[in-house]
């Protein structure tokens, strides 16, 4: 969520005690000294808040609302207003703008008014781009959850994967949502519109798969853990997906089938059929960034189908979140944001005992081993990928005692 405030006032040092107060908030702060100087920056891809002084030289803050307005309806505008400018403030808030706050305003009482502003912007972002989902029909962005550059890939690759008509892999370790990828894959297909039919591999027989193939007729079959089907049903389905032509075979495993291949455990001819297209999960220890993305989702999700209010999800549970193993990956994130919701959870929030600071460290550290173990231990590509200088990056890794080397394969 963005946390960027433009503030526009001419009183430069008005404009910098406000500044100060917002920034101590951990609020992005914009300053301009006039309409002019803010102009450029309100547009239609701006997606923080204004807030601006009543009566300035030139053009006054009416102005600046209806400008803001014009790029955006939904831009929420809080102006400061004189003690003599009630009177124009009301008629600023019948106008459309979201707040006004009277100067000298308390600095608890600015910062109230700023987060509620800024939680307002993000829901209608939010909802923007979720109704811009709805509307292009882009499975991969409305099911797949997360904003790291890993998840943006995993999307990408879905996408592309799709719109073939091989047989599909789709790996990933366990709880990654296999079986929900595999369905976004058949969404995102030309197949779309056929059947999307699933099966446990396991204990199925020739006749079962027979059986199945039929019923995904026009669709997709999906069959959950191929590893465990049994050896002459991988016989089977080889003979049948070189007669079957009218339905596409998408395969989930968390084990490596390879290894199996070469144990002699998992046929090879059906080995590299599938291997031709393979979309791989990546683990939520790869890509802890997008834990926060992912719980909240998950909140609303499961506060939707309890016909609950979604409760709070503060940046302190978060910190909490991300600095927490997570081997069940996202299923596991799920049920913790059930529980959550439900108000049975005792581990979501961080540990009592723990500063903020000590909880943004953990975060930090989580980071940096993600990046690391995602360059295989290459410190600077790890480095340029968090878009940190390599000498503040091997002092955090120095910092927290971590070494490259342990990441290298």
């Amino acid at each position: 969520m963005s946390r960027t405030v433009l503030l526009v006032d001419d009183d430069a040092s008005v404009r910098e005690a406000l500044a100060q107060t917002l920034e101590l908030a951990d609020i992005d702060v914009v300053a301009a000294g006039s309409f002019v100087a803010a102009k450029d920056r309100i547009t239609e891809r701006f997606d923080g808040i204004i807030l601006s002084d009543m009566r300035m030289p030139g053009r006054d803050g009416f102005h600046l609302l209806a400008y803001a307005h014009e790029q955006d309806p939904d831009l929420p505008v809080i102006l400061l207003t004189g003690e003599g400018d009630i009177p124009m403030a009301v008629r600023a808030m019948e106008a459309g703008a979201f707040d006004f706050l009277e100067k000298p305003c308390a600095p608890a009482a600015l910062v109230t008014v700023i987060e509620r502003a800024l939680k307002t912007r993000a829901l209608v972002l939010e909802n923007r781009r979720l109704l811009h989902i709805v509307e292009t029909g882009d499975p991969a962005a409305r099911m797949i959850f997360g904003s790291s550059d890993l998840s943006e890939r995993l999307r990408d690759k879905v996408r592309r994967v799709a719109q073939a008509n091989a047989e599909v892999l789709v790996t990933g370790p366990s709880g990654s949502g296999i079986s929900k990828v595999a369905e976004v894959i058949h969404l995102s297909s030309r197949r779309s519109k056929g059947p999307f039919v699933k099966r446990a591999a396991a204990g199925l027989s020739p006749d079962d798969v027979s059986d199945a193939l039929h019923a995904a007729s026009g669709g997709c079959l999906f069959l959950d853990e191929v590893a465990q089907l049994p050896a002459q049903t991988q016989l089977s389905l080889i003979e049948a997906l070189d007669q079957v032509h009218d339905v596409r075979l998408i395969a989930g495993s968390a084990r490596a089938l390879q290894a199996l291949v070469t144990e002699g455990q998992f046929h090879a001819d059906l080995y590299y059929r599938l291997e031709v297209m393979t979309v791989r999960i990546p683990s939520l220890s790869e890509r802890p960034e997008d834990i926060a993305t992912m719980f909240r989702r998950y909140v609303d999700q499961a506060a939707e189908q309890s016909g609950v209010q979604p409760p709070e999800v503060t940046p302190q549970m978060i910190a909490g979140l991300m600095a927490r193993d997570w081997p069940g990956n996202a299923r596991a994130l799920m049920s913790e944001a059930m529980r959550f919701v439900m108000g049975v959870s005792d581990e979501v929030t961080p540990d009592a005992n723990l500063g903020l600071a000590d909880q943004m460290a953990q975060v930090e550290q989580s980071l940096l081993r993600a990046a690391l173990r995602r360059a295989e231990g290459q410190a600077s590509a790890a480095a340029q990928a968090l878009k940190l200088p390599r000498k503040t990056f091997y002092d955090k890794l120095a910092r927290y005692g971590i070494r490259p080397e342990d990441f290298r394969s």
